[in-house]
């Protein structure tokens, strides 16, 4: 007679959260870790990110675009960064507005395992926790409002106006 099979819990996917409005951070933390999630860390700005990250190999970053102490890009700088050194951990940049130009150089050189989201769709938090499954698992995840940024952008130079009717 065969041991009964023991049903194997799967790991909590690992996440560090870094965002310069504590509030936010805190709570997202705390939803997160109300749906399984492990929060291994927070980062108020992106050195920190970078340093925690070094320390608790995550399986997901969910950062901000604008960090301190510009507010510019410190945290897609250090997105891409994280992607480029730690090949296995996810990142999914979030963002208050539709930056084309931001999401197009973290999914440039992303390889998959990452992705762009607004802040609003912080709000629904099931479509929230599927982005991060879906990274964490290997895809891109992009906000709706991205796509339609990215489709509706024309060219500077489309090499298919050269081209004659015939």
């Amino acid at each position: 007679m065969a041991a009964p099979e023991v049903a194997r819990e799967r790991p909590a996917i690992r996440l560090v959260i870094a965002d310069d409005s504590a509030l936010f951070r805190e709570g997202m933390a705390r939803m997160l870790a109300s749906k399984g999630f492990e929060v291994v860390a927070l980062a108020s700005d992106a050195d920190s990110l970078l340093t925690v990250v070094a320390d608790s190999q995550p399986d997901v970053v969910i950062t901000d675009i604008r960090m301190p102490p510009t507010l510019t890009d410190e945290g897609l700088v250090a997105a891409r960064y994280v992607r480029a050194t730690y090949g296995s951990v996810g990142v999914l940049v979030l963002s208050t507005y539709v930056e084309t130009d931001f999401a197009e150089a973290l999914l440039n050189d992303s390889g998959g395992r990452s992705g762009y989201l607004l802040k609003d769709r912080v709000a629904d938090l099931d479509e929230l926790t599927d982005a991060i499954r879906r990274i964490a698992r290997g895809g891109i995840v992009i906000d709706p409002a991205v796509v339609a940024e990215l489709l509706s952008r024309r060219r500077v130079r489309d090499p298919l106006r050269e081209l004659s009717d015939r």
